[in-house]
């Protein structure tokens, strides 16, 4: 890490800015004397402190500062170590953090650095005998040209005359991806924008590992150990990529992956929440980092690429599946055995499996029956899909049977952000995910089919078998209770106010056709969670207000009741700290509130999360407990109804873009009336 004073500042080679030196210094005069400090003082002050020209340049320990303050140019020491390098950090973070480095495989021996425009017009670095230990490299000489820390972290090389920019850090990284660059692959020509990884926290050379896209077949981000695969993502779907199952519009808002149309693929992404700093960091051990730093805090770090041992690519080798919640972590795909089963018992299993019956195209192939009955695909849930997948544009019915009658391929996964995915050579890095991803159907041969569904066929009987009872009394308790909900649903509130006339009069209406169009059909990737009631989907209207839609479940019990209930406390009820309900769809059996959406979701996400629990000091904490104490003080005294919630929990509190409270879910929240402090209760309800 950078050394700091005892301040918590920056020591002198962080800090120090460059000052110019006034010429024609008078010594004969007091009066010269003066007006020479003067001089002196107004150049140190005055003049532009993010720029570096021929005639400007900087000297080891001094650095320039971005306009705005974000970010420093200068020279610096990594963690024990006492090499001089060049590069830029940030300036407001309490831990000054590194975020790239001009000469990384020829650090400076001493003191005597200096960063300048050379002659030819290239930015350059030069020891203490003026040799140039690093360059920008333009293919070509330029006059009058300099350099500029910009706010984004972009050390930019420009025309003075034209402003043109003739060089850019952000077209060469070293291991930090920020806002606004882009990672990028040229098809045409091969070049290529990449991450680079620091040999170790002291040693800023390039390393063994690189990131950045692949596009041989479907985009992804892939992380290379020495030109190896180490680490993917799975393809990109126009939103998030399929491979990472916390990748979602909430958590890692906007990503987006733009193909040009002339040869050119780039990866960037922008920050919706000002309030973070937020960057992806390669590190020495070829592991990704997305960190965060709430204004000017210490970094966070809230995801990793490696996870598990499952993320290392390839880890079961061909036709292997890896669990990271099973033990041992990798099996075989069904109808697969271990091509070798004495390294595979002892847990290396990068020799992979093979197929254990044939399929029937390779039977026919080999004088085999043409009668024999044709191959099918067995279903895999919540995979994480096989490299180098093959693409087409085509529905997943024809996916389906395209892939079957081409005995060439043995996989398809169907997205409908990408379209039908094939595979015709073996599978590699399958994982199983526990929560939704892509479906993965894998060619079999008829007989492992039909091993697999006598295996199906004698589990499912002993399953019903053994809860028929209990599968007939739920019914008729569930028929019971429907009948007494039905009942109740259809009684007016104890003030005499319709449930209906509530809805129409009382809260804007909505169809049916607009809240599908909001929420993609209510696709499952903009699924936000699921309770008793149903499901919580994330929307955008058409005028880009984003909403929460509260869908009720046709099969939902408690549903039908919570919702009602909900419409006509809600209703009633305005406050910065409770959920702001915009308003409800109801058509035919379709059931539907629509809130105001909380882009940090709720507090549990953050309290029983591994990292993020890092990211509530205690202020923050305390403004949490403060706002959800006064929204309790406005339901039970404060408003026009007093309101008792009943069931006030973490995952019930939802977070804003700023981290305020705001207290949700009142389908079980009882009205009191204005002289009553007590009142009796028929079930127990709540968490």
């Amino acid at each position: 890490m950078l050394s700091k004073s005892e301040s918590g500042h920056p020591k002198s080679e962080f800090s120090k800015t460059r000052s110019v030196e006034p010429m024609g210094l008078v010594r004969n005069t007091n009066l010269s004397a003066l007006l020479v400090l003067l001089s002196c003082f107004c150049l140190k002050f005055g003049s532009a402190t993010d720029t570096i020209t021929a005639a400007k340049f900087i000297t080891d320990p001094e650095s320039v500062v971005s306009n705005g303050g974000d970010f420093k140019l200068g020279f610096f020491s990594p963690a024990n170590s006492t090499d001089r390098y060049v590069g830029i950090w940030y300036a407001q973070i309490s831990v000054p953090t590194v975020i790239w480095v001009a000469n990384r495989n020829k650090p400076l021996k001493n003191s005597s650095g200096i960063l300048t425009i050379s002659e030819d017009g290239n930015l350059v670095v030069l020891d203490g005998q003026k040799k140039v230990l690093w360059s920008s490299y333009l293919s070509s000489s330029v006059v009058n040209s300099s350099a500029q820390l910009l706010d984004s972290g972009n050390l930019i090389l420009q025309v003075n005359t034209t402003g043109t920019i003739i060089w850019e850090s952000f077209q060469h990284p070293s291991d930090t991806f920020l806002e606004k660059m882009k990672i990028s692959t040229d098809v045409r020509t091969g070049k290529k924008v990449q991450l680079t990884s620091w040999k170790s926290p002291s040693d800023p050379s390039i390393g063994n590992f690189s990131a950045g896209i692949d596009v041989r077949n479907l985009p992804e981000f892939l992380v290379w150990n020495d030109g190896s695969p180490y680490w993917r993502s799975g393809p990109w779907n126009s939103r998030v990529f399929i491979g990472i199952p916390t990748m979602n519009s909430v958590y890692l808002d906007g990503f987006s992956l733009v193909d040009d149309k002339e040869g050119t693929f780039y990866f960037t992404f922008s920050s919706s929440n000002k309030s973070f700093r937020l960057d992806y960091v390669l590190n020495a051990q070829g592991i990704v980092h997305e960190k965060h730093s709430y204004n000017g805090e210490d970094w966070v770090v809230t995801w990793s690429s490696l996870e598990t041992e499952c993320d290392v690519y390839g880890r079961c080798g061909a036709f292997g599946s890896c669990n990271s919640k099973n033990s041992p972590i990798c099996s075989c795909l069904w109808g697969f055995e271990p091509k070798n089963t004495e390294e595979w018992n002892r847990g290396n299993w990068t020799s992979g499996c093979v197929r254990r019956t044939p399929l029937q195209c390779e039977r026919v192939n080999n004088n085999g029956s043409e009668g024999e009955k044709k191959d099918g695909f067995l279903k895999l849930t919540m995979m994480k899909v096989p490299y180098l997948a093959d693409w087409s544009l085509t529905s997943e019915e024809k996916c389906r049977t395209e892939c079957l009658e081409n005995c060439s391929c043995i996989a398809y996964a169907y997205d409908t952000g990408i379209g039908c995915m094939t595979w015709t050579r073996s599978l590699i890095d399958v994982q199983k995910f526990s929560i939704d991803e892509a479906d993965l159907y894998v060619r079999l041969a008829y007989s492992e089919l039909d091993k697999m569904g006598n295996v199906k066929a004698i589990v499912t009987v002993t399953v019903i078998i053994g809860v028929i009872s209990t599968g007939i009394c739920t019914y008729l308790l569930w028929r019971w209770s429907s009948k007494q909900k039905a009942t109740k649903y259809r009684r007016e509130d104890k003030h005499g106010e319709n449930v209906n006339q509530v809805l129409l009069q009382e809260l804007p209406l909505f169809s049916l056709q607009e809240m599908a169009s909001a929420t993609n059909n209510f696709h499952l990737s903009n699924k936000l969670g699921q309770g008793g009631f149903g499901s919580v989907y994330r929307g955008k209207m058409s005028d880009g207000e984003e909403i929460a839609v509260k869908r009720l479940s046709r099969a939902s019990g408690q549903g039908l009741e919570e919702f009602m209930n909900e419409v006509v406390v809600i209703a009633k009820l305005q406050h910065r700290n409770l959920v702001r309900l915009l308003g409800c769809c109801v058509e035919g059996e379709e059931k539907m509130l629509v809130y105001e959406y909380m882009p940090n979701k709720s507090l549990d996400a953050f309290l029983f999360d591994s990292v993020k629990p890092k990211l509530l000091d205690w202020r923050r904490r305390f403004n949490i407990i403060e706002g959800i104490g006064r929204g309790l003080l406005y339901l039970h005294r404060d408003s026009r109804l007093r309101i008792i919630h009943r069931d006030l929990k973490a995952s019930n509190i939802l977070l804003d873009e700023e981290l305020n409270p705001k207290i949700s879910d009142f389908g079980m929240a009882r009205i009191f009336g204005s002289n009553e402090d007590q009142a009796n209760t028929k079930r127990v309800v709540g968490t």
